[in-house]
């Protein structure tokens, strides 16, 4: 418990100055955590000594998290070339890269490159990226407070027993309230940059979203048979044991527009 106390404040700390000092800082400190984090995908998925795959899911990787600016070419068409190169794959290494493992190495790669990129896209709001940010980082990590403190006093119904035992309803709804109360409380002191009503559903969206994000990693990690999805973090796992919510949630934020773009 010492360790997962001591890891949890230096890694916050730094998480927390990076993020306000934006620019290079804090899209340094996202490019590190996908690359980590496509590591460990990789090591899951047994995939690591496969070097054609990593080649081209860490180059695919780069190209979706950086905001490069890519001229005539799209989010749509890249991710469409970055396929075709998984599945040309398959042809130049006459199948020693199956089809298999260029799915599962481009899923990860699209999974956990445009999760991140759209962190720094929304710390690159102008003007007011901070703002938004905190917002969501706030809401989501309000959600997991609220959910675990409300389960393990109220929980009684489970919400998907199969893919995650300890979770419950009540948990759910106590992390959605939870973040509801967050994102009014930005709204409420910044009312010239969010609306009440917009508050409530960037609230619900986050909670409902960041939950099943969570659930998403639990039920992959289930069927690998494994706690964690690395060690880098002393007492808390890997990166993506930590980022799970993130990585679905700041991509449908800005899906469903509830966030001002670039």
């Amino acid at each position: 418990m010492k360790q997962r106390i001591v890891t949890g404040i230096v890694a916050g700390l730094a998480f927390f100055i990076l993020l306000y000092l934006g620019g290079y800082w804090f899209t340094g400190l996202i490019v590190a955590l996908a690359v980590i984090g496509y590591d460990e995908f990789l090591r899951m998925n047994g995939l690591k000594k496969n070097r054609l795959v990593e080649a081209v899911g860490y180059v695919g990787l780069l190209l979706l998290v950086i905001p490069w600016q890519l001229g005539v070419i799209g989010a749509a068409q890249l991710i469409w070339l970055l396929m075709f190169v998984f599945m040309a794959a398959t042809v130049i290494s006459k199948n020693k890269t199956t089809i298999d493992q260029a799915a599962i190495a481009f899923l990860g790669m699209v999974y956990i490159g445009l999760g991140f990129h759209y962190m720094i896209e929304t710390r690159s709001i102008p003007e007011h990226g901070l703002f938004w940010t905190l917002l969501v980082f706030l809401c989501i990590w309000t959600t997991d407070s609220g959910a675990y403190f409300t389960g393990s006093k109220f929980g009684k119904t489970p919400l998907w027993p199969t893919i995650s035992p300890k979770k419950s309803v009540e948990g759910a709804i106590g992390g959605i309230v939870l973040s509801i109360v967050v994102a009014l409380a930005f709204a409420w002191s910044r009312p010239e940059l969010l609306g009440y009503g917009q508050a409530v559903w960037i609230g619900v969206v986050i909670a409902v979203i960041g939950q099943m994000g969570d659930l998403i990693q639990s039920a992959y990690k289930r069927v690998k048979g494994i706690k964690d999805s690395g060690t880098i973090l002393p007492g808390h796992g890997g990166v993506l044991d930590r980022t799970d919510s993130w990585l679905i949630v700041f991509p449908f934020l800005h899906a469903l527009t509830l966030l001002p773009s670039v």
